[in-house]
């Protein structure tokens, strides 16, 4: 039975979003004034002032535009490895129950070790840090796409064999379609989770970024500062969920509400 349209549709609605996040501005705004001190809890203003400030001194775009860039790349690779990784071990049972503890033990692996480790044993330097926020990441996108590959329904399956379709067909009009809304879903959670540890690694071990500015920031104690660089780096991922993940996420879904 076709499932009606109000039902199916699950877009946001741009303006619920955009009162949504006037309200917390607004939220902040009271909070800022309840607590009356800008050098603690500084308010929208103060920050946009510091925001402002950053940006006219051109180190706000240098320092942000190399966190996009960590975070770009660490994400490209995580998806890639970790896609290919879960797709495989979710097809195959055996070859999944010698690897499940090789996961387990990744998954738990504290992101800092991880972090604190590949400085160590590589060097300050950007590989060391993008490998250490493609291997926190890369776990978590197995995961995800190891279940998706777990439940592919095993008729087409047997409709691929009938029509005896190509290794090649088989993995772009079968399992791709299948594994699509658990891609989209890593890479969503992946980019909310990725810039975070991404700050990390520029926090401990590197001369530019976000992360870098946060720890020059809190030395320094520019709570507005600090404020500036983490909101600003927010409302750049709040655009990129927006713009890019969540019509992705929507699209890769479209088969199953066909199907329904």
């Amino acid at each position: 039975m076709a499932i009606p349209s109000s039902v199916r549709k699950t877009d946001r609605n741009p303006m619920i979003s955009a009162l949504s996040l006037a309200g917390f501005i607004v939220f902040w705004a009271v909070l800022s004034e309840l607590r009356a001190d800008p050098r603690i809890l500084p308010g929208p203003v103060q920050v946009a002032q510091a925001i402002w400030a950053e940006a006219a001194k051109g180190a706000l775009w240098l320092h942000v535009s190399a966190t996009l860039a960590r975070v770009a790349v660490a994400f490209t690779l995580a998806m890639i490895i970790g896609g290919a990784l879960g797709a495989v071990l979710g097809r195959s049972r055996g070859l999944d129950r010698w690897a499940d503890p090789w996961v387990v033990v990744f998954l738990n692996i504290p992101a800092l070790v991880v972090i604190v480790l590949c400085y160590l044993w590589i060097g300050l330097n950007e590989v060391a840090a993008i490998t250490a926020v493609t291997l926190n990441k890369a776990a978590m996108v197995l995961v995800t796409v190891r279940e998706g590959a777990r439940v592919m329904d095993p008729k087409l399956d047997e409709m691929a064999a009938v029509f005896r379709l190509s290794r090649r067909d088989r993995f772009f009009h079968l399992m791709v379609p299948q594994l699509a809304p658990y891609l989209a879903a890593a890479a969503r959670n992946g980019l909310a989770v990725i810039w975070k540890i991404v700050l990390v690694v520029e926090f401990l071990g590197r001369s530019t970024g976000v992360g870098f500015q946060i720890h020059l920031k809190f030395q320094l104690f520019d709570i507005p500062g600090v404020m500036a660089y983490a909101f600003t780096f927010v409302a750049i991922m709040l655009v990129i969920d927006y713009a890019l993940i969540q019509p992705a996420e929507q699209h890769a879904r479209r088969w199953r509400r066909r199907a329904a």
